[in-house]
């Protein structure tokens, strides 16, 4: 990990595993210090704490629902409270159900919406003002999905989530771009994450993964990365753009290569 974010303060919303919790980890890595945020695995949100406290960064746990704005709200505040300022926010706390749109369950449904597009948006207004009020600038990463572009069956709500904030972030960044404030989305493919066990077993995960173009999942290591790299100073003249790590997934499906053909 090469960026450099010496000096600056983090909030990383549902960092408590997967790949928020290694976006957390490259952060403090680099040189932050970060808030991890989870809804209810507060066990785990302490111990990716514990690993950059390690670092000798700062770290604090705040355990919230993001679809409420107050405690989004009053989570930037504490983050403020313990650090001194928000310099780069990531919002990556998700919630999905799967079902046919017919069959769905519409509190399941709801809560889908509610936590991946309004949630998104709460984080992303929240640590816009603080920015603003602060007056130095600042970076904002939302992760999205390829569901933005691609109407996956089942989960209809998540496609309509991730397709509403990939426009956000993007109505974010231009209103944003001359106080400084940089606002860029994130788009990882199929990542071997506990959301992605929720809904495959562990045989039906290594079958699907063959099928993809590199014939694997990608990790949340490598989609911090990416994510670190939007956030980075290397990235000073990137805003409204999108970055995708996805293994080629968004590609047709006849540029697979298999095995005998190019």
């Amino acid at each position: 990990m090469h960026y450099k974010f010496e000096g600056k303060n983090a909030l990383v919303t549902g960092s408590s595993k997967g790949i928020g919790s290694a976006v957390a980890i490259a952060l403090a890595q680099g040189g932050a210090n970060v808030t991890i945020n989870c809804s209810s695995s507060v066990d785990q949100a302490e111990g990716v704490a514990e690993t950059i406290r390690k670092m000798g960064r700062k770290a604090i746990v705040v355990a919230c629902d993001v679809s409420d704005l107050a405690a989004v709200e009053d989570m930037v505040k504490k983050t403020v409270d313990a650090f001194g300022s928000l310099d780069l926010f990531v919002s990556n706390a998700v919630y999905s159900d799967r079902q046919l749109m017919v069959e769905a369950d519409m509190k399941g449904f709801r809560r889908t919406i509610d936590v991946s597009m309004w949630g998104a948006l709460h984080g992303v207004r929240a640590a816009s003002q603080q920015m603003l009020k602060q007056g130095n600038g600042g970076a904002i990463t939302v992760i999205s999905s390829p569901h933005a572009i691609i109407p996956i069956p089942t989960a209809m709500a998540y496609n309509m989530a991730k397709a509403a904030i990939d426009h956000m972030a993007r109505t974010a960044a231009i209103e944003l771009v001359k106080s400084g404030i940089r606002v860029n989305v994130f788009h990882p493919g199929w990542i071997d994450t506990p959301g992605e066990r929720k809904f495959f077993t562990e045989e039906q995960l290594n079958e699907g993964a063959q099928g993809l173009p590199m014939g694997r999942m990608g990790s949340p290591e490598e989609m911090a990365h990416g994510v670190c790299f939007t956030l980075s100073d290397e990235a000073s003249y990137m805003t409204g753009s999108t970055l995708t790590m996805d293994g080629g997934v968004g590609l047709p499906w006849w540029s697979k290569r298999t095995e005998g053909k190019q």
